[in-house]
């Protein structure tokens, strides 16, 4: 059995239907579903059980002799929120009661973290599980900070020779974009916002630069397609041996110059391209770079190609977001 924790939210919905197309395990995911649309991320794939958070430990206690995999997909990923505390129930004492209860039953625990750990970029992307290189960072928001505070607790047990799960992997996601990201509002990603407008007949919105040496829609960021960040997840399943913190990134930075005119392409139209003031509160904690090391992940074994742009882009406008169907 697999617990997948967020399996009903973004990422998680996209990779229990990776997961149910390479096992026969039972899956079941844990997730606040509310009373928006959230259901519909995973209405296509099979489960066998729905359990809510504030039935997780209970839930994983009784079965814990059948499970044998818990990814840790749940947070709260709003990196606006203010409730810290909340931020620290949700994002870091789940996520170490997780690591522990995986450790004392001997399972295996894959868990989201963040490329936001890396704060303003400064010190680069490099995705090192030491503990000398994780304190180099300074994360920027209370989200990224509980992310990264929970690398470094795993990365110091290792350091203590402490037991560990016995598979125990971080993901840094960059910035991710596709199918299922509907229900996040205004966290989804900026192809969403993008074709949205475009279809709209309206021009592409985008920031103008307030740093030297970027010009407006220059700012660069590793674009991912969702798709490839579960074929690493699938990656990881089918070699349980593997442990680390790992980017999944396209190793590529692009610019979201390049995003729109990829959406603009995708619909056949011109290029039509607003630049807009960037909010104050936004631009004292903005990122003008981000590009995932892969080396860590290729060093591993990881050997698949990942979308370009252009190509996740194109997937994503004509199999998802011009369907009357968009749900993966």
């Amino acid at each position: 059995m697999i617990i997948v924790t967020g399996g009903a939210g973004f990422i998680g919905s996209n990779y229990v239907e990776t997961l149910s197309n390479v096992t026969d395990e039972p899956i079941v995911v844990c997730d606040d579903f509310g009373t928006d649309e959230k259901w519909q991320n995973i209405k296509h794939h099979l489960v066998h059980d729905m359990i809510s958070p504030v039935e997780l430990f209970d839930y994983i206690e009784e079965y814990k002799d059948k499970i044998t995999t818990i990814v840790h997909m749940g947070a709260i990923s709003t990196t606006t929120e203010a409730d810290v505390d909340l931020i620290i129930d949700n994002n870091f004492k789940i996520s170490k009661d997780l690591y522990d209860w995986c450790t004392l039953n001997q399972k295996r625990f894959i868990y989201a973290s963040s490329a936001a750990t890396y704060g303003n970029g400064e010190n680069g992307f490099a995705d090192n599980n030491d503990p000398e290189h994780l304190k180099k960072f300074v994360p920027l928001n209370g989200y990224a900070w509980s992310k990264h505070a929970f690398d470094r607790f795993v990365a110091d047990e290792k350091r203590r020779g402490n037991p560990q799960p016995t598979q125990c992997v971080g993901l840094k996601f960059f910035n991710v974009y596709g199918p299922n990201e509907y229900h996040k509002g205004k966290q989804m990603s900026v192809a969403w916002q993008l074709y949205h407008q475009i279809k709209s007949t309206a021009p592409a919105k985008l920031f103008k630069s307030q740093k030297e040496g970027y010009e407006d829609g220059e700012q660069l960021r590793d674009f991912v397609y969702v798709e490839d960040c579960c074929k690493v997840l699938k990656w990881l399943y089918e070699n349980p041996t593997v442990n680390g913190l790992f980017n999944v990134g396209s190793g590529k930075a692009r610019t979201f110059k390049d995003l729109a005119l990829s959406v603009f392409a995708a619909l056949e139209q011109e290029p039509r391209i607003d630049y807009i003031e960037m909010p104050d509160n936004l631009a004292q904690k903005y990122q003008y770079f981000t590009e995932a090391s892969l080396d860590n992940l290729r060093a591993a074994g990881y050997t698949q190609d990942f979308y370009s742009l252009e190509e996740g882009v194109k997937d994503y406008v004509h199999n998802y977001l011009s369907k009357a169907d968009p749900y993966k």
